[in-house]
């Protein structure tokens, strides 16, 4: 994944033609001792993270070719020869700078989330509980900012902001800030995930010997699904007849999924396991049809009442209800 620190750089726009790129790297480490260098051309880019001593790694990306680790260091060394790049140097600290250099083996878990339905606090609270290793790549609108936010099993352990410095102490006060502004402008939110074991960084799956038997959970039957999408595109024609919503039904839905997502945690629209659209549900997890059902049922009767529509959704229900008479006494279907 390819990364740049978010501060200005200490040296922008060099001219790869008139540099020597080895030299360049060795007259920082010894200048600052810890910092990246970013390529840019017109149809390449890469990025070397380096501490005092050496490179300790990089990414090269051209169209559909990504390389990472050692490749990409002699692929960005050998083609800065030929290739016209434009080079910025950023200071890092050396705290930081070992995590940078994982940076480039990153899986994106979640992205494009916005302030429509969650907020950057609750974003960070929910990572800090997953004890996630990685970062929140967070863009505010209207070009106000841009930030990154560490987590080291579950721990923020830096940053890296727009508004700051390479060598910045002031974490808090950073990422307090960039909260304050997802709040007054909207932004956009990306959830990375750095594998800290040796088999991921390589890129290795599991294999049937990895998974273990007690960990695999039931899927919900094919009915049941059908039985929560119908009765989720009922409820849907029902608010929208509804002429002071106070915003779109998608929204809404994602919003009180979330609020859902401790208890249910297949609702999550973090985790893109459950998928409501054009009255359709996409399901791709692992949950029994008596969770699935409850889930469901417990988001959407909330929300009806929220928007005083409950009364009208039971009426609009009566059909369904018969259809389903097996599944309402089954699963003690009640609104």
């Amino acid at each position: 994944m390819f990364v740049t620190p978010k501060e200005n750089p200490i040296f922008a726009s060099l001219n790869s033609y008139y540099v020597n790129i080895e030299r360049l790297i060795e007259h920082f480490q010894g200048e600052v001792g810890c910092g990246a260098l970013s390529f840019k051309s017109s149809s390449s880019e890469g990025i070397l993270f380096f501490d005092k001593d050496e490179i300790l790694n990089g990414i090269f990306f051209q169209k559909n070719n990504e390389l990472i680790g050692s490749g990409a260091v002699d692929q960005l060394l050998q083609s800065s020869e030929s290739t016209n790049f434009s080079l910025n140097v950023y200071l890092l600290r050396s705290k930081d700078i070992y995590f940078w250099s994982t940076m480039p083996n990153a899986q994106r878990i979640y992205q494009d989330l916005t302030t429509e339905f969650t907020d950057l606090e609750g974003l960070i609270k929910k990572m800090k509980s997953e004890g996630l290793t990685g970062f929140i790549e967070v863009v505010i609108e209207e070009a106000k900012g841009e930030g990154l936010i560490f987590f080291n099993n579950g721990q923020v352990s830096g940053g890296s902001y727009s508004w700051g410095s390479g060598d910045s102490r002031r974490g808090e006060e950073d990422q307090e800030k960039l909260v304050q502004l997802t709040k007054d402008h909207g932004g956009a939110f990306h959830v990375s995930r750095i594998p800290m074991d040796e088999k991921n960084l390589a890129g290795e799956s599991e294999t049937d010997d990895d998974l273990h038997p007690e960990e695999v959970l039931e899927k919900p039957s094919t009915r049941i699904v059908t039985a929560m999408e119908e009765m989720m595109a009922i409820f849907e024609r029902t608010v929208r007849t509804h002429k002071n919503i106070p915003s779109d039904f998608a929204t809404l839905l994602n919003r009180k999924f979330v609020e859902k997502a401790d208890r249910y945690p297949f609702l999550d629209p973090f985790a893109a396991e459950f998928k409501y659209a054009d009255e359709k549900i996409k399901f791709d997890g692992d949950t029994t049809d008596k969770e699935l059902t409850q889930g469901v049922l417990e988001a959407i009767t909330e929300l009806a009442a929220e928007l005083d529509a409950l009364t009208q959704f039971k009426s609009n229900l009566v059909t369904w209800m018969k259809k389903y008479s097996d599944e309402v006494k089954s699963f003690d279907i009640k609104f």
